[in-house]
């Protein structure tokens, strides 16, 4: 498949991961192998079994060449993978990327530590110092120079930290680092140290502090032991040590050397550091566990009950007490009294000191368990109010759309009512228009006596809409949205006195019936027609005649405006309606 694949790379990045790990081992089996080595021989040339010349020191140390030229190898070895697998994690080309002077300063460092070592053949330099246990004198010695080189390769123990985090679960195991990297964690030897430090913190003290001590006696016992004798034995080089370590000091034996003096100094800083975890440790180890803190609340909080109770129960028993011997008895002791009153007072203090107990107590309580739960249930509460506000949300918003739906029907609202009017006004005027179409020779009798105006001036009778005159028998029937009142407008009296053209809608001789009912065809037809135009202009509807009222009554109200054939029609009729203009119409 494709070479930069994903697949391809991470293959290619767990078999870098398998090299790195062995590398790392043998690193370390070599970096051991060089510190036994010098120690071995150092030891041996400080017992007098062979001297630097000999081919034994010889053959010794060149084994340690070999093992820290191997270690070198190893460690370029080892970055060049680190190198590699950067590459691969972020799909780099040129290893030249990975290359910043961090990473360039680390390795240099690595190789300078690991490359110190003693190198073959006898080499002495002249070591001159101040014996402070032999009175300050200053003494001066030929010390061989692999002293000098044999100590710093104690620093090679770092490989030990390289080794955990490589072997440990957490940085091996797939979903640890993945957890991890989903956490922004990042797995050193900072973070595995930690997870020691919490699962068996004890084991890593006590190896730390025991590892720190001999390493320490051993090195002092080199930088002192060719000026002073006493530093010889390492028995009082781990004794100073001790002393030192545990911040006590002496006296009794001091280092000479600044080689010595420098060792101390680090081991008293390192004692106060384990003597600071080993408190936290300790302290940590007597804390009570989560179910032992809930059991001690629990015993605690029933103690503290009952003593409230008590107290409660003595501040009752006083209180009757007092009463008792100050009014239920003829002669008064008053040192009773003085004593149950302070009996009294110590009861009450009592109380409240056991209430503040309480109190006390359920603030100790409060633990982080506690307050997980209190936020577990706060989580609950708001994510409750939550669906609510949703809830309410959605049903703002369905109101929201019913009211747009509400006000888009009352916007539609007078354009139906204006087709609605408008259909009513034809309806109205197709059925006055019927009306007007009489069968032949109808007889017209109307009974309600109405004044029409005639083409030329004339009045005579009318009603308000659409007439339709049925029989010879019948009345006038007005057609229209409101009825005409009975009566003629003009009141009675007028009547009598009208011009000989104008002819009151009274019940006719049957000799003129015939006459009344083709004048009323042709004149009224006409009058009509007009009437309706007018009521369609004037009015919505048709509702722009006022009705016609009785000759006792008042004529109505109207809010319709008039057009001016209109009030030409009722200035002819001799009537003057009243009109109010409440309602104005389109």
């Amino acid at each position: 498949g494709d070479p930069k694949g994903l697949s391809h790379r991470l293959g290619r990045r767990k078999i870098l991961f398998e090299k790195r790990k062995k590398i790392s081992d043998y690193a370390l089996v070599m970096g051991m192998f060089g510190i036994i080595t010098m120690v071995i021989e150092n030891e041996l040339s400080s017992a007098g079994v062979y001297n630097k010349e000999d081919l034994m020191s010889t053959g010794l140390k060149t084994l340690i060449s070999i093992s820290t030229v191997v270690l070198l190898v190893l460690i370029v070895a080892y970055h060049m993978l680190e190198i590699q697998l950067f590459m691969i994690d972020n799909c780099a080309d040129d290893w030249r990327i990975a290359m910043t002077w961090q990473r360039m300063m680390q390795i240099g460092m690595e190789l300078l530590v690991c490359a110190v070592h003693p190198i073959p053949g006898r080499f002495y330099f002249l070591w001159t110092t101040k014996l402070s246990n032999h009175g300050g004198k200053i003494g001066s010695q030929w010390v061989p120079v692999d002293v000098t080189l044999s100590l710093p390769m104690f620093l090679r123990l770092y490989l030990i930290c390289r080794v955990m985090l490589l072997h440990s679960k957490l940085f091996t195991d797939a979903s640890s680092r993945s957890i991890g990297a989903l956490n922004r964690i990042n797995f050193n030897t900072r973070f595995v140290l930690k997870t020691l430090m919490t699962i068996c913190p004890g084991t890593v003290l006590l190896v730390f502090m025991v590892s720190l001590w001999i390493i320490a006696s051993w090195t002092l016992r080199q930088c002192e032991r060719y000026h002073d004798e006493e530093h010889a034995n390492l028995l009082n080089t781990m004794w100073l040590i001790a002393i030192t370590f545990l911040s006590v000091g002496y006296g009794d034996i001091v280092p000479n050397t600044y080689c010595g003096r420098g060792i101390a100094v680090t081991t008293g800083m390192m004692g106060a550091g384990c003597t600071a975890l080993l408190v936290a440790v300790v302290s940590r180890k007597l804390e009570l566990t989560r179910a032992e803190k809930h059991v001690h609340n629990f015993m605690m909080d029933t103690q503290l009950t009952k003593r409230l109770k008590n107290a409660a129960a003595n501040v009752l028993r006083e209180t009757w007490l007092i009463y008792k011997h100050t009014k239920l008895v003829k002669r008064i002791v008053h040192s009773r009294v003085r004593t149950h009153q302070r009996k009294f007072l110590l009861a009450i203090y009592a109380l409240r000191k056991v209430k503040m107990d309480q109190r006390k107590l359920m603030d100790n309580a409060n633990t982080i368990t506690d307050m997980a739960k209190t936020q577990n249930s706060v989580y609950e509460i708001v994510s409750d109010v939550n669906s609510r506000q949703d809830i309410m949300e959605e049903r703002l918003t369905c109101l929201e759309e019913k009211l747009s739906n509400i006000q888009l029907s009352l916007e539609l609202l007078p354009d139906m009512l204006t087709r609605c009017l408008q259909q009513h006004t034809y309806n109205t005027t197709k059925q006055a228009t019927q009306g007007n179409l009489l069968q032949d020779d109808p007889v017209l009798t109307p009974t309600t006596a109405m004044e029409l105006p005639g083409q030329h001036g004339s009045h005579g009778t009318f009603c308000n809409a659409g007439l339709s005159a049925s029989n010879a028998g019948t009345g006038c029937h007005i057609s229209s949205s409101r009825s005409c009142p009975p009566g003629p407008w003009a009141p009675p009296a007028q009547a009598s006195s009208q011009s000989s053209h104008e002819q009151p809608c009274a019940s006719p001789a049957p000799h003129t019936m015939n006459s009344m009912a083709s004048n009323y065809s042709i004149n009224g037809s006409h009058r009509l027609n007009n009437q309706v135009s007018i009521d369609s202009s004037g009015s919505i509807g048709g509702l722009g005649v006022p009705s016609l009222t009785a000759a006792t009554r008042a004529p109505p109200l109207y809010s319709e405006g008039i057009s001016p054939r209109t009030t030409g029609l009722f200035q002819a009729t001799g009537t003057t309606p009243s009109f109010t203009s409440h309602n104005s119409h389109s």
